[in-house]
Formats: structure tokens, sequence, C-alpha cells
């Protein structure tokens, strides 16, 4: 699942390097086809659904045991295969669910790039999950107090609302320039400034 083409990766690539000229902190922009597959989640339903199916043929029905349970397994199997789709296996996930798995998986990139380990604490990621339609600005400590929530939502905000415009590219590199920006007034740069993370989009597996 791309969001991105290359036009779009040199987009951004460019506003993270104009960006980081900026500050001495950095910024890393990832983007995840999916936070998670949930490939569980058909099975759940698939095998609830199975459990109920014996019941009225046990009470209304003179069937064998036997084919009860072959219906039982027919059913099951049934409704795993129309399910398992990944068009139908994210409309059946609760919203709720994606978020959350979108946010962990956004925290888990934030500490594998080690934002938060950047100098003076002031790393951000800017993470997109296409499959859940998530996006999240994370910031670490050192932005805390500094920058609100509500000013990193604003940039969520409409950096989602130019991807949903089919503006991918320029919705990433806008957030990313906002983010130097942002960055650039609380942590401007030293002059000695040390660049130990990529200047490019990183596209998850």
């Amino acid at each position: 699942m791309s969001l991105v083409n290359e036009a779009d990766r040199q987009k951004i690539a460019d506003a993270i390097r104009a960006a980081e000229a900026r500050t001495s902190g950095e910024v890393v922009a990832v983007i995840a086809p999916e936070s998670a597959t949930y490939l569980s989640v058909p099975a759940l339903v698939a095998a609830l659904v199975a459990l109920l199916v014996p019941w009225p043929f046990i009470h209304f029905t003179w069937f064998t045991v036997q084919w009860i349970y072959v219906m039982q397994l027919l059913v099951f199997l049934a409704l795993l295969a129309m399910l398992m789709p990944r068009p139908i296996r994210y409309r059946i996930v609760p919203k709720s669910i994606q978020r959350k798995r979108a946010h962990g998986r956004a925290l888990e990139q934030f500490l594998v790039h080690e934002l938060d380990s950047s100098v003076g604490r002031s790393g951000v990621l800017v993470y997109v999950s296409v499959a859940e339609r998530y996006a999240e600005i994370i910031a670490d400590q050192g932005l805390h107090g500094k920058v609100s929530a509500a000013e990193w939502q604003l940039i969520v905000d409409e950096m989602t609302a130019l991807i949903g415009r089919e503006k991918p590219g320029d919705a990433i590199a806008g957030a990313v320039t906002r983010v130097g920006a942002i960055m650039a007034t609380h942590f401007p740069p030293t002059g000695n400034d040390v660049r130990r993370l990529p200047d490019h989009l990183i596209v998850l597996d």
C-alpha cells in the first residue's frame, strides 16, 4: 500500500534537510502501510458466530452431532474467508483499536530511531499510518512545556487534510517544515550539530 512516489520522497527529504539546517534538533518522517495486520480479528468474529451455529439445530432439528459440527466448521471457514481481505478486515476493526495500535507503532518508531536521545531531548517524529488513516507528531521531553499539544495537532490536521486531497508529498513536507520552524525557535543550531538520523522519508515494510 503505497502513499508516496519518488517525487514525493524527494520533496520530503528536501524539507527534512531544510528543517534540520535551522535547528540543533532532529526530525524523522515515517510512513507505515499499516500499523498492525489485525489478522486475529476475522478469526475471532468467525469463531464467535460459529459458536452460535449449533444452538438452533440442537433445539429445533434432529440433525446428528456430526452434521452440526460440519456446519459449524463450514460457517467458520466461510466467514473467515469473507472477512480476511484487507478492505473488509479494516472495516470490522473498531476505530479505537486502530488508533491505539497506530499510536503504539508511532511510539515504537520514536524509540527505534532513538529520538529520545537527541541533543537537548529535542527530537520529533512525524508518523503516518496509511491503512488506519492515522497521523501523529511525537516530540521529546525538551519540547514539552514549550509547545502545546494543540499546536502539534493543528499541524497533523492540516497534514491529513492534504493527504485526503491526494497530496501526500506536500502534506508531509509541509508538516516537516512547520515542525522545523517550531524546533528552530526553541533549539536553534549550535554550529557543531551532529546528525545521527536519516534525512529522508522512512517507509516501513
